[in-house]
């Protein structure tokens, strides 16, 4: 189904894919992305699945794809190995969430040596001389939680969301991303009007998890993702002088 849903993205119009690495522990995702873990764990996913999944996604198709997981089980696999074998798949970059520049050098540097991107990540309580730490020898682009808390739908996004944005947008020249709590077109038209990207994980995680027992997953995320999708581009062509 993975491989299939892919396809389903790019043709609903996502212009960047970010395929997730189930972990046992995921301790930045909230009970949507939980249970989607659980669900990959219980049917044998592993890290060697979701690379393969990517090279025979990337063989139909050039849409940007994205590794998002955890720092464990890439340094289980070994961060050379994994380097080598994420380039070889076609993979672009990797967001490793629990993973900070402090520590990224052990992963980054074979990364980076096999021309992929780790995507450095922002949180809205960050100062300003963490986000100058962050954003030093970032790549790709950043992705700028939204809210404090873990992954999730959210009702209301913050009121001063475009302020702290434009705190990041003043300290890099990269793409910037917003993520976490996006779950609504109406929503994503709104970041999209400040933002470079808006980021949907929880929202199409969840369409899945109902849509599973009726049967049609890939009608469902496709109608979610196309409006999104809409939402997105329509926003950026009206702020387009």
């Amino acid at each position: 189904m993975t491989l299939r849903l892919l396809g389903e993205l790019e043709r609903a119009g996502a212009d960047l894919i970010e395929l997730g690495v189930p972990f046992s522990d995921p301790m930045a995702d909230g009970p949507v992305l939980q249970r989607a873990a659980e669900r990959a764990l219980r049917a044998g996913t592993t890290l060697r699945t979701v690379l393969d999944v990517t090279a025979t996604f990337r063989r139909g198709s050039d849409v940007p794809l994205v590794l998002f997981g955890y720092t464990n089980p890439y340094l289980r696999y070994g961060p050379e190995r994994f380097a080598r074998d994420a380039r070889e798949a076609g993979a672009d970059g990797v967001l490793c969430i629990d993973l900070p520049p402090e520590e990224s050098a052990e992963l980054e540097a074979p990364l980076r040596e096999n021309g992929l991107d780790l995507i450095r990540v922002l949180a809205p309580t960050s100062t300003l001389d963490r986000m100058r730490t962050v954003l030093r020898g970032a790549r790709g682009f950043v992705y700028f939680v939204s809210v404090a808390g873990v992954t999730g739908a959210r009702t209301e996004l913050p009121l001063n969301l475009e302020q702290l944005f434009g705190s990041v947008r003043r300290l890099t020249r990269l793409p910037v991303g917003v993520g976490f709590g996006i779950s609504t077109p109406e929503q994503a038209a709104g970041v999209a009007a400040f933002a470079d990207a808006v980021i949907v994980g929880s929202a199409i995680a969840r369409r899945i998890e109902e849509a599973r027992a009726a049967g049609d997953v890939e009608e469902r995320v496709v109608e979610l993702v196309s409006a999104l999708g809409a939402a997105v581009h329509g926003a950026r062509e009206r702020a387009t002088p």
